[in-house]
């Protein structure tokens, strides 16, 4: 199996948020963990405009040492072509639409963790397994 954290996943171990512990539970529980390539562009964006100084260095330097041990799902023309039909199938933002097509590229036993409703909700939607929320 394999685990695709989205960015509200992975925003959980750098902030301590509603849902934390069970974000690093689930995320400790799975030894093969994927992830797109935007989701360094969003977590970094968060934790710039949510954290200031010496927090903000060490979330990003722990963050991107995390992201070391993640499987990075390129974003390249075919996952746009499919985040844009999911989008059209699905009414899902334009992100999640990414991050769903993302998803759907590290194969068949993927399950999604997500902490964002709407786009649960849409995975569930496409027959994605979904944990989180």
């Amino acid at each position: 199996m394999v685990l695709y954290a989205d960015s509200s996943a992975l925003m959980k171990r750098y902030i301590a948020e509603h849902d934390s512990s069970t974000a690093n539970s689930l995320l400790a529980s799975d030894p093969v963990l994927a992830t797109s390539r935007l989701t360094e562009v969003e977590v970094r964006r968060n934790l710039a405009r949510l954290l200031e100084g010496a927090d903000a260095v060490g979330a990003k330097r722990q963050f991107l040492e995390d992201l070391d041990a993640f499987a990075l799902v390129v974003v390249d023309a075919t996952i746009c072509n499919d985040a844009a039909r999911i989008a059209e199938q699905t009414g899902c933002r334009s992100l999640d639409s990414i991050h769903l097509a993302s998803a759907l590229r590290t194969g068949p036993k993927t399950t999604l963790l997500t902490f964002d409703v709407r786009q649960a909700n849409a995975a569930r939607s496409m027959g994605l397994s979904v944990i989180g929320t």
